[in-house]
């Protein structure tokens, strides 16, 4: 689910320094169009582009090296301004010059990065290969079932269990019972991985239990909770949010220090477990989503009720003032890794709409922006659709507090029907597993070698 929580106008500060990746969207006008090849005087300033965001490291521009004349300028372009930017965005922290990329890294040792392009009509003689297969690269089907050889992880969004409402992740209509995403995307993460295993493919789970993956505890980022709070102006804030509510709550240690932990710390341990453990062809990360509900103790129910899957791109110039996101967009855009996760995004899409009924849902706020021609798929930078180093379909359907989604997810997963509210209705978990496989087995199948 992704955080439709926040209120307040005094946040705008915090929110910008963990990105909008980390927080929640802000609405914001749009910009001016995107001039390619010019440079924000704002942002071209080296304090500005050295910074770094919540709990990211400095990267190592070198990598980028290896991505030298395999991509034209044209294509280059192309994927910037259809995918990677803002619709309406202000001119990026780079310059895109006739033979080559130039990138100012915000590092003092070696200030620019550049990245020449492939000719128009040259054919690369650059032997890179990314870590992950597309579907045209897998071994051929043969007579084997049709996702053999695939690598699969599945990443159940957030934690759960006893994290759950410092998540603020838990919904309840009535006494006795409840609603909690990360324990929902984790079952369904466990089934899914059975049947995906049945049709050929190592599957993996990212997170197997309502325990984190970081080592990292609130109480472990109080440090860097400060120093988060001091840079938005605010250098003497409460340390617990105890008796504190609306914003002064959130302009606490204790606050800022749990979304390091849960928002930040958590998806850059499953990163490190993704990219150097698993080396998936494929991530699947499971989510459930929702609409403002008001105060967790008196909870509103949704009218809405729908479907939207995500890709990684439509990075906001203020994200790519910090250098690690910025060498991490060039480094997914340069691996062309969108040619391989729009395709299977739009597929999946295809069929989830068909298996949930769900209407596609509609950003209207610029941190996403619609990738390909299916309505239910978006671009959209997030963490985890960061920093995992291969294609990433990002899945948010169901409306959690919508009445009759609420009381189906209370019934968890069954087959078949079932009496619920008078009607007999299929599990919201069954109907997005069968959707998720239906997809993969249509791009699959059509891609691959038979």
């Amino acid at each position: 689910m992704l955080s439709p929580f926040f209120s307040s106008g005094l946040l705008l500060a915090v929110a910008f320094l963990f990105t909008r990746a980390e927080l929640s969207a802000q609405a914001v006008a749009p910009s001016p169009s995107p001039v390619i090849g010019a440079v924000t005087p704002s942002i071209t300033d080296s304090a500005a582009l050295s910074k770094l965001s919540a709990l990211g490291k400095e990267p190592d521009w070198k990598k980028l090296e290896v991505f030298a004349e395999t991509m034209t300028k044209t294509e280059f372009e192309a994927a910037w301004s259809e995918i990677y930017s803002e619709a309406n965005a202000m001119p990026p922290p780079f310059q895109i010059r006739d033979t080559a990329i130039s990138i100012p890294t915000g590092q003092a040792k070696e200030s620019t990065a550049t990245v020449p392009f492939l000719a128009t009509g040259e054919k690369s003689k650059n032997t890179f290969k990314a870590s992950w297969r597309r579907a045209r690269d897998l071994p051929a089907q043969g007579k084997r079932p049709p996702l053999s050889d695939l690598v699969i992880a599945i990443d159940p969004g957030h934690i759960g269990g006893a994290y759950a409402t410092m998540e603020e992740r838990m919904l309840s209509f009535k006494a006795g019972e409840s609603i909690r995403e990360g324990d929902l995307s984790l079952l369904t993460a466990k089934i899914l991985k059975e049947r995906l295993m049945a049709l050929g493919a190592v599957a993996t789970l990212v997170r197997e239990t309502a325990e984190p993956v970081t080592k990292k505890r609130p109480e472990d980022l109080q440090t860097e909770a400060l120093a988060v709070l001091t840079e938005a102006g605010f250098p003497k804030p409460a340390p617990t949010y105890a008796g504190l509510t609306g914003d002064a709550k959130l302009l606490t240690v204790q606050w800022q220090s749990e979304k390091l932990f849960y928002r930040v710390s958590e998806i850059h341990a499953r990163a490190e477990r993704v990219n150097q453990q698993i080396k998936p062809d494929l991530v699947l990360c499971l989510h459930f989503n929702a609409e403002a509900w008001g105060d967790a103790t008196a909870p509103q129910f949704s009218p809405k009720n729908d479907l939207h899957i995500l890709v990684n791109g439509c990075y906001a110039p203020v994200e790519l003032q910090q250098q690690d996101v910025r060498f991490q967009m060039l480094q997914r855009l340069l691996s062309r890794t969108h040619e391989e996760e729009i395709p299977l995004a739009t597929a999946i899409a295809a069929t989830m709409s068909q298996t949930t009924g769900l209407p596609a849902y509609v950003y209207t706020t610029p941190n996403a922006r619609h990738a390909g021609k299916n309505p239910y798929v978006y671009a959209r930078n997030l963490l985890a659709n960061r920093l995992y180093e291969c294609p990433v379909v990002y899945l948010e359907p169901f409306v959690m507090n919508h009445e009759e989604t609420y009381r189906r997810l209370l019934c968890e997963h069954f087959l078949g029907r079932t009496l619920i509210g008078g009607k007999l209705t299929t599990s919201a978990i069954e109907d997005y597993i069968n959707g998720i496989v239906k997809g993969l087995l249509a791009y699959y199948q059509t891609n691959r070698p038979s």
